[in-house]
């Protein structure tokens, strides 16, 4: 039976201290109104503890007298905490979850107990400096790049923009019968799998240009205010199987025009258009829409080929384009052969003909 003073002990070390506090004594001492101090917790991503239960510490007291402090700031108000309360919850919960898997995956060789757990993320407090420092350097690095992606978006779009709002290029990397694929695959492939693909395409965002808006298993998301920079990254990421066996075969969609930017995320026609056309391609092929294809008729680098109409949900009739890239003038063949548009493939993946809206 696991000692039933183990969690007890990880809160202390993770926390810095013990659980002291109800939810109610926590409001008081930091002068925070139950209802916004409940909205707060939720946000984060817990569910609210009862009122008898003590399970704050003074590092919670400490946060929302923080907060409190940040509210009577002009620039910020209750619902702008509120956003990034939420952003601050999902990423740095995906975050302790990446963290907390790297970690055990270090004790599956060994004989995993409750208590060899409680040993292993108890280790994390030695790493916590350099690990915060880490986090709070890639923050500002983060910050300062959405400033100058929101300065030059602001001076190509108008002399008075709408807030939050781009004009910008979206994309979809999927990955062709993923499906299939994992299951005939073990927890620890699957994820070596997802890890692979997953990192291989952040890299390709990241060198061209491109944000990595967020990644979906089998699926990335990710934004290039150049059409040049997504066309190519759309292809870089098609093209990888070639140059890496062990990276999976994928079909991806672009789409250009307006979109709206909220909580580090992306919505509008564009990214819903750049889904469908994902779900309608072909392994290996790059799919983009007649928007995109405008903005890259003046290039020398890309072959754009209109396939026949075809409806699209929630989008009517729409005419993809297949985006290729022009053979190499020498007497030497291409090293690619790109494929052709719309004919019978088996080999497309199992997946529902329209994805969810996004």
């Amino acid at each position: 039976m696991a000692d039933p003073r183990l969690p007890a002990d990880l809160e202390v070390t993770l926390l810095g201290g013990p659980l002291r506090y109800t939810r109610k004594e926590v409001e008081e001492l930091s002068g925070i109104s139950e209802d916004y101090a409940r909205r707060i917790w939720r946000a984060l991503g817990f569910p609210t503890p009862p009122d008898e239960e003590i399970a704050f510490t003074d590092g919670d007291v400490e946060a929302l007298r923080e907060i409190k402090d940040l509210l009577g700031n002009d620039l910020v108000d209750e619902d702008l905490v509120l956003q990034l309360a939420r952003a601050v919850g999902q990423t740095m919960g995906r975050l302790a979850s990446w963290l907390g898997d790297v970690w055990l995956q270090r004790l599956s060789e060994q004989s995993v107990t409750p208590e060899a757990v409680v040993d292993a993320f108890a280790a994390t407090e030695d790493l916590r400096a350099p690990f915060e420092r880490l986090m709070l350097h890639g923050w500002r690095r983060q910050l300062t790049a959405a400033g100058l992606r929101a300065a030059a978006s602001t001076a190509a779009a108008s002399a008075d923009p709408i807030a939050g709002v781009a004009h910008l290029a979206v994309g979809f990397a999927d990955v062709v019968s993923f499906t299939r694929m994992s299951r005939s695959m073990d927890g620890d492939s699957l994820a070596e799998f997802v890890e692979r693909f997953e990192s291989a395409a952040t890299e390709i965002v990241a060198e061209l240009g491109g944000r990595m808006v967020k990644t979906l298993g089998d699926e990335v998301l990710f934004t290039a205010t150049a059409p040049h920079s997504a066309a190519e990254i759309g292809l870089r990421i098609a093209e990888r199987c070639e140059e890496d066996p062990e990276f999976p075969r994928v079909r991806v969609g672009l789409a250009y025009g307006e979109v709206l930017l909220r909580l580090g995320d992306v919505f509008g026609t564009p990214v819903n258009l750049a889904a469908r056309l994902t779900a309608t391609a072909y392994p290996d092929s790059v799919l983009i829409d007649s928007a995109l294809a405008a903005e890259l008729t003046d290039s020398d680098a890309y072959e754009i080929t209109s396939l026949r109409p075809r409806p699209l949900q929630g989008l009517g009739r729409v005419r993809p384009r297949l985006l290729t890239r022009k053979p190499p003038t020498s007497e030497h063949p291409p090293r690619r052969s790109h494929p052709r548009p719309r004919r019978a493939n088996p080999t497309r993946a199992s997946r529902p003909p329209n994805p969810p809206n996004h």
